[in-house]
């Protein structure tokens, strides 16, 4: 039969099929359950037998460089470390604040139903609890997940308003009567 034809016919088979005809050929089962390696055995071991395997010269050639290749019998040795030096305890130091966050005691407001939110040196408060994250507050106001440095976006990104730059901000600065967005201190 032509090689071409077997390959085609090959593609139609199951799994089992081809596990089936891998055994015929090769003399022994096999586990694998992978289509296009099955098929590509099967064909390799089919174009063996028709056009003939390695040749002798090829074979003893192969054994050869098996031979001179340096193989590792046994796992590399772990290397000899000096004892470590007990070092001095260090006391821990808390870790700094967030730079992106505004100083505990700041009020971020939020366009969005009016959430007013207190940054504390250990989480942030609203609605009489204190969440871990801006994250985790922004979930309580939403209902689904949202980040909360996007969620709180316009209050982070300029603490004294919009136009705090400016020398003469013009009515722009946040207090609790003109919250439409950004932190108050």
């Amino acid at each position: 039969m032509n090689i071409l034809n077997e390959v085609t016919l090959l593609q139609r088979l199951s799994i089992a099929q081809l596990r089936q005809r891998f055994a015929e050929l090769f003399g022994e089962g096999t586990a694998a359950s992978n289509r296009t390696w099955l098929v590509k055995r099967i064909a390799w071991r089919l174009q063996a037998l028709a056009a003939g395997d390695l040749s002798e010269r090829a074979r003893r050639r192969a054994a050869e460089l098996a031979r001179d290749a340096d193989l590792r019998l046994n796992p590399p040795r772990p290397k000899n470390y000096p004892p470590a030096q007990p070092q001095a305890l260090v006391a821990a130091t808390p870790s700094a604040a967030d730079p992106r966050l505004p100083p505990p005691g700041t009020i971020l407001t939020r366009p969005y139903k009016g959430q007013l939110v207190q940054v504390l040196t250990n989480g942030f408060a609203y609605a009489g609890s204190v969440y871990p994250s801006l994250s985790a507050v922004a979930k309580a106001i939403t209902g689904t997940h949202t980040n909360g440095y996007h969620f709180f976006r316009s209050a982070l990104c300029n603490p004294r308003g919009r136009n705090a730059h400016l020398q003469r901000p013009r009515g722009e600065l946040m207090d609790d009567r003109h919250s439409s967005g950004g932190a108050t201190m």
